[in-house]
């Protein structure tokens, strides 16, 4: 074959990637052109920057803080929680079929969400809810009077968040774990070091990218959810999900435009995230090889 026909060859390899291409496109590019446009639209269908100044207001920019807090605290926790976890299962040296059970599980418990996973904590720990009922009765203590929980409050939806935050920390940062080499502990060791000392200088210093990198993915997961939270607290807590449903899909406060641009302030915040998480991913990567 020639050099100019290998020139023209065509690239099957190259046309591979193009169904997810296609994807892309059609489910994330181009929707999200279609926020920006509608963002700077008004009811007439004319070009204004109304939505975009109303994200400004007292109510919205509350939501956009108590979104950010409930994420912040759910992915915080999760990725602590998770990171103990994996730990304990993979440096622990606990046998294979106890470890493949409990990734199994936290493939299906990351994505449990919804309706279903807000109506299950509901059953559980909700003021007639099980446990609440155990507690009470084998222990004479209700955690609602007494304990001052509310399962519909800050706390009891970033709890709720954290049944598919922990697993997803979990099966993120179990292949930065498994990096970590036996041989760099048994060096440490034969230079005296303490367990403390090596996790302190070398173990932690290495996952600490992943960890970061996990924790920004964990925000993001949190930040764009709503089905869990409108089925559990309703209109109690204003999160900037709740909110933006209401302008779309509400009848009293409905406002497309605005909330068009409610969207887009979502975008714009779980990008930084998803792009700090690809940056610190990818330098834990040069750092693991």
């Amino acid at each position: 074959m020639s050099a100019s026909n290998a020139k023209r060859r065509i690239p099957w390899d190259s046309l591979a990637v193009f169904p997810f291409v296609l994807f892309a496109v059609m489910f994330l590019f181009l929707p999200t052109l279609s926020l920006l446009g509608a963002a700077f639209t008004d009811r007439a269908g004319n070009f204004t920057f109304e939505n975009i100044a109303g994200l400004f207001t007292d109510q919205i920019m509350a939501a956009y803080w108590i979104s950010i807090r409930v994420s912040g605290a759910s992915a915080i926790l999760g990725a602590l929680c998770g990171l103990a976890i994996t730990l304990a299962i993979i440096r622990g040296k606990l046998p294979a079929g106890l470890r493949s059970a409990v990734m199994t599980f936290s493939g299906v418990a990351s994505n449990f969400a919804g309706v279903p996973l807000a109506f299950a904590f509901i059953a559980t720990l909700g003021r007639l809810g099980l446990a609440t009922i155990v507690i009470r009765t084998l222990f004479g203590f209700d955690i609602y009077r007494q304990g001052g929980f509310n399962l519909f409050s800050f706390w009891g939806l970033t709890l709720t968040y954290l049944y598919f935050q922990i697993p997803l920390m979990m099966l993120t940062i179990a292949p930065a774990i498994d990096g970590l080499k036996k041989e760099w502990n048994e060096a440490a060791q034969t230079l005296g070091a303490s367990t403390w000392q090596f996790w302190r200088y070398i173990g932690f210093p290495i996952l600490w990218p992943s960890v970061l990198g996990t924790l920004s993915l964990l925000f993001a997961n949190a930040f764009g959810a709503i089905a869990t939270a409108w089925a559990l607290t309703g209109s109690n807590l204003n999160i900037v999900t709740v909110l933006l449903y209401n302008q779309i899909r509400g009848d009293a406060l409905q406002n497309p435009g605005l909330g068009a641009a409610l969207a887009v302030g979502m975008i714009l915040i779980t990008s930084l995230a998803n792009v700090i998480y690809l940056a610190v991913a990818a330098r834990a990567e040069r750092w693991m090889k």
